[in-house]
């Protein structure tokens, strides 16, 4: 490599970074780790049971055990017995919803010069497992994210103490969970989508929870929030709106709350000048490419936000590169 040419092709550099994860997400999609996680097969095997086509498999198969994801023994391929937990689909450590869910948002930023131009998202364009299975994909994701993270975060948050949380678009349940450990007289009120609700209702069954977390179906943007809880829970969804649509939220949570209850809220929190964290400047982007008006927010906007609902001292408990920074509000007695 010349001098001349170095500068050029370290900036074309950036530009192979999408293959990886395109080979990746492929696999996980056609089903191939899990299958593959029971027993070693011949690419013919592989295609013959997930009906993929006889010259594109071995290819496919190649190029994951060139990354590492698959191993090669003669003619059979198999998972690494240390990366089952992880790529399985049977496994409860799979992390296979958040390669979809990444997958998904991939097909999105592929058309960001055009949404750029627009304004608005691209057309939708659905995984080969269908637009149901993305969007259960997108519920599971959200657990994949922040269950290694959450007990550590709600450390970070300090000593709690509350009676009642209420989980706003609490997904699954894995934040819910995490705030009653930290207090085992508490309970809690779920509040999601149907769909998500469901999958929270099939995560906490059974458990040590069950009986403590009361699951209320309902759109946030729509209906008003369940009553009586002094702790409010919003993670990882401002980011989904404008300001106008959060104060409208933040205002639906007030009305929520009991005198004295407290708003946190988990987030991107950027600096004033709005181009850090670098992650948070791109996760804006992520935004633009599939929200018609959401984007990320500085702690002054928050404030304001906060305030416009009734909250009062709001202040950042926690300062995170990425999605786990944490607002906190207060509700006056």
């Amino acid at each position: 490599m010349s001098e001349e040419t170095a500068g050029g092709d370290r900036l074309l550099e950036k530009m192979t970074g999408f293959m990886a994860p395109c080979v990746f997400a492929a696999a996980a999609e056609l089903d191939v780790f899990t299958l593959l996680a029971s027993e070693p097969l011949t690419a013919d095997q592989v295609a013959e049971k997930l009906c993929t086509d006889a010259r594109a498999t071995p290819m496919l198969l190649d190029a994951l055990v060139a990354l590492e994801l698959l191993e090669k023994n003669g003619r059979h391929y198999a998972v690494p017995p240390e990366s089952i937990p992880w790529l399985s689909a049977r496994s409860p450590t799979s992390i296979l919803p958040m390669v979809f869910h990444r997958m998904n948002i991939l097909r999105g930023w592929v058309q960001l010069a055009w949404i750029t131009k627009a304004g608005i998202p691209g057309p939708k364009v659905a995984s080969i497992r269908g637009p149901a299975a993305d969007r259960e994909a997108f519920v599971a994701a959200m657990h994949t994210v922040s269950v290694s993270v959450a007990d550590d975060l709600i450390a970070r948050l300090g000593p709690l103490e509350f009676t009642h949380l209420l989980d706003v678009g609490g997904a699954s349940g894995t934040w819910t969970m995490a705030f009653l450990r930290t207090m085992p007289t508490a309970r809690a009120t779920l509040f999601d989508l149907p769909d998500a609700v469901k999958q929270a209702q099939e995560r906490l069954a059974g458990g040590e929870f069950a009986d403590r977390v009361e699951l209320a179906a309902g759109d946030f943007y729509r209906d008003e929030l369940p009553r009586g809880a002094d702790l409010a829970w919003v993670s990882a969804i401002v980011h989904q709106h404008d300001r106008t649509a959060n104060r409208e939220l933040f205002a639906k949570v007030y009305r929520a709350l009991v005198p004295g209850g407290r708003i946190a809220i988990r987030d991107v929190v950027m600096a004033p000048c709005g181009t850090k964290p670098v992650d948070g400047a791109l996760f804006a982007i992520n935004m633009l490419v599939n929200t018609p008006s959401g984007t990320t927010f500085t702690l002054d906007e928050l404030a304001e936000d906060l305030q416009s609902a009734g909250f009062e001292q709001a202040a950042l408990a926690v300062e995170s590169e990425g999605m786990h920074s944490v607002v906190v509000a207060g509700k006056p007695g």
